[in-house]
């Protein structure tokens, strides 16, 4: 058995042909070429998985950005992709290719990915992050994506944690955690990547040290609260500001139990995500394997 994970990107679409035991058997990779517009985007997909699709595989699974409706397979209206708006795509899909289809959000479909092949594998309810240019977040559930009543769960990235602030979210709301510690804040406040303010830090310079000190702060009081609220087995961090490694990680181990009153919140593991650059691919196709 095999089916098709597609991941699709502001920049790029990836796929791949993925087994059951989560190998990745081949992969291709196009441009969304998502300023061209919808017809140009959809376009691009479609060639994807005509390069991929073989006899053998049995069904499509596609991971995209949000908002979308993975009850209904509907993407509503993507920042990234201009002129998805309330597109049926897996029922389009469906139709042209003459296979089951599903579509998840990206971040749900990772954490899934991370709990059946990754870094929570055995686990049963997790928390996913993903800290890049965005925040988003996924929660499992023994084994199943929590949805939500419309299907709208997850979006972690635009919990708040300083209702005053000055920062103001893609979103329209001030002080989401991702617009105060997402890749492109912290590289804002820092003057670097987020990947420079690790190397940095970890020579000694006091002002990356304090950018580190100030991003694991705001993380760890949001992930202390998701605690509070979820008590999960896990949380697994993936993304390029997982990247940083240890200096990050360390002090979130130590500040996230102080944010919580879940008096077990320093037993739970804050692990980096397992699964790397295929986890989209990974991720889409669990939802149909």
């Amino acid at each position: 058995m095999a089916v098709l994970g597609i991941d699709i990107g502001g920049t790029k679409i990836a796929a791949g042909v993925v087994d059951a035991d989560a190998r990745v058997l081949e992969t291709a990779v196009v441009p969304t070429r998502a300023c061209e517009g919808y017809a140009t985007s959809y376009a691009q997909l479609k060639s994807v998985i005509d390069k991929l699709l073989r006899d053998g595989v049995t069904a499509i699974g596609i991971c995209a950005p949000g908002p979308l409706n993975p009850k209904t397979g509907v993407v509503i209206n993507p920042p990234n992709l201009p002129g998805w708006v309330n597109i049926p795509l897996a029922e389009q899909i469906s139709k042209e290719f003459q296979l089951p289809c599903r579509v998840e959000n990206d971040a749900n479909a990772a954490g899934l990915a991370e709990w059946r092949f990754g870094a929570a594998r055995g686990y049963s309810t997790v928390f996913y992050v993903t800290v890049s240019t965005g925040i988003g977040t996924g929660i499992i559930l023994d084994g199943k994506i929590h949805h939500g009543k419309n299907g709208q769960a997850g979006e972690g990235g635009h919990v708040t944690i300083d209702y005053r602030s000055s920062s103001i979210c893609g979103c329209g709301l001030p002080g989401c955690i991702e617009a105060l510690a997402s890749g492109p804040a912290i590289a804002r406040r820092a003057g670097m990547p987020p990947e420079e303010v690790g190397r940095a830090a970890a020579c000694g310079d006091p002002r990356a040290i304090e950018m580190l000190d100030e991003t694991a702060l705001m993380l760890g009081a949001w992930l202390g609260s998701a605690i509070s609220l979820l008590d999960p087995d896990i949380i697994v961090i993936g993304g390029g500001v997982a990247q940083i490694g240890e200096p990050l990680f360390s002090r979130l181990r130590r500040i996230t139990p102080e944010r919580s009153i879940n008096q077990f919140a320093a037993e739970t593991p804050i692990v980096p995500a397992a699964l790397g650059a295929q986890v989209g691919i990974l991720g889409a196709a669990c939802t149909v394997l």
